[in-house]
């Protein structure tokens, strides 16, 4: 090729922005860390040392309590650290609990339809399901609550949640579990409302992955130490002790080896939320950025959300469709914004329709969404040119 018709070439191109995002982490998962952070501002003594030692048990317990704090999680409701990330979080509730009652799962993204494999085909429950396409909820009055009821609480994949809790009764039977990890520190969650969450610190809290949070209240404890299930439980799943919960798990007693530099990390992570006044700073950051990018969308009309609902539309992981994209166009999209440092992983979950997908969780910067608009521009005339 000659320098000719390079230069033609670069003619026909528009003219790239001048302003990146100072941070271009938009992931879905694992999150941009918290603005600020660095790996050398990360507390080092437990590392090295035993995570039984008396120093790992009060750096566990403190991330436990923290975690407790900005959640506004009450007394009721035990909260423990336990491997394989939020999956394994929820495998674990599911594999000890369910199997008492019918069930009921709802999907309408590609992890609700995980949690409904895993209920049929491994579990073989043969469970009620109530589905929905991408963009859409379910209905969620035609819920049965004698049963057990499996929910995403925000479709990390499909830009949907739930409005709020006022759909499951105070006089449920059975119990209900919410797979809260795209949701918690970004929406006010009843937890009188919720028998069982789980989530990951790689959202929200931009973390590291590898480790869940599980969440029990009381009514879940009460299953825990009454039923037992008829499959077995590998050591990794066990919360029950002769007859009784672990309790040592909610205490900061792992059942196998946590990674203490991940539970720094999440602990630097917990300190800088609180530092911006709790729960209240980290949803009033995600509202922001949900906000700077739904003015985004409304200002394109190449650019619109798979959620069409805003009473359901995701203010953390927002799925964008773009008119007439398929998967390699957005591949290529995704592709030149990455090339330039504009913006890392945005492209759709392999298993959506092709699109956009943004995070817009507390650790991303309100000014970050704002400045990546002109580079959509940028990366839509060049990838349609």
């Amino acid at each position: 090729m000659t320098d000719v018709t390079r230069a033609a070439e670069a003619a026909l191109l528009p003219a790239k922005p001048t302003t990146k995002p100072a941070r271009p982490f938009f992931s879905s998962g694992p999150c941009a860390k918290p603005p600020g952070w660095s790996a050398e501002k990360l507390a080092s003594e437990s590392l090295g040392r035993s995570h039984r030692s008396k120093l790992g048990k009060t750096r566990l317990q403190y991330c436990i309590d923290l975690m407790r704090e900005l959640l506004r999680l009450p007394e009721t409701h035990r909260i423990g650290i336990v491997p394989g990330s939020d999956t394994g979080a929820f495998e674990m509730a599911m594999w000890t609990m369910l199997g008492a009652r019918p069930v009921t799962t709802l999907a309408w993204e590609s992890f609700g339809e995980g949690w409904v494999t895993d209920v049929a085909k491994q579990l073989k429950l043969d469970p009620t399901v109530i589905r929905a396409d991408y963009g859409q909820l379910p209905d969620l009055n035609a819920v049965d609550w004698s049963n057990d009821v499996l929910f995403t609480w925000n479709g990390t994949t499909s830009g949907v949640r739930v409005p709020n809790a006022d759909w499951i009764p105070d006089n449920r039977e059975g119990l209900s579990f919410a797979d809260a990890t795209s949701a918690v520190f970004a929406y006010e969650i009843d937890w009188t409302k919720i028998d069982v969450a789980t989530f990951s610190w790689q959202k929200v809290l931009g973390g590291e992955g590898a480790h869940g949070v599980l969440i029990l209240g009381p009514r879940a404890v009460e299953r825990l130490e009454t039923y037992t299930p008829a499959w077995p439980l590998p050591k990794v799943f066990r919360l029950i002790s002769k007859g009784k919960l672990a309790e040592g798990v909610f205490k900061g007693e792992t059942i196998n080896t946590p990674s203490m530099l991940a539970v720094e990390d999440a602990i630097f992570a917990l300190e800088w939320g609180k530092s911006l006044g709790g729960p209240d700073g980290l949803i009033a950051r995600s509202d922001a950025n949900a906000a700077a990018l739904d003015k985004i969308v409304a200002e394109r009309d190449w650019l619109g959300h798979l959620a069409t609902d805003p009473a359901t539309r995701s203010k953390t992981s927002v799925c964008l469709t773009v008119q007439g994209a398929d998967e390699a166009f957005i591949k290529s999209f995704a592709a030149l914004l990455e090339k330039e440092g504009a913006a890392y992983d945005i492209a759709g979950y392999r298993d959506a329709p092709a699109g956009l997908r943004i995070w817009c969780g507390a650790t991303v910067d309100a000014a970050d969404i704002e400045a990546l608009g002109p580079w959509l521009d940028w990366a839509w005339a060049a990838s349609r040119g």
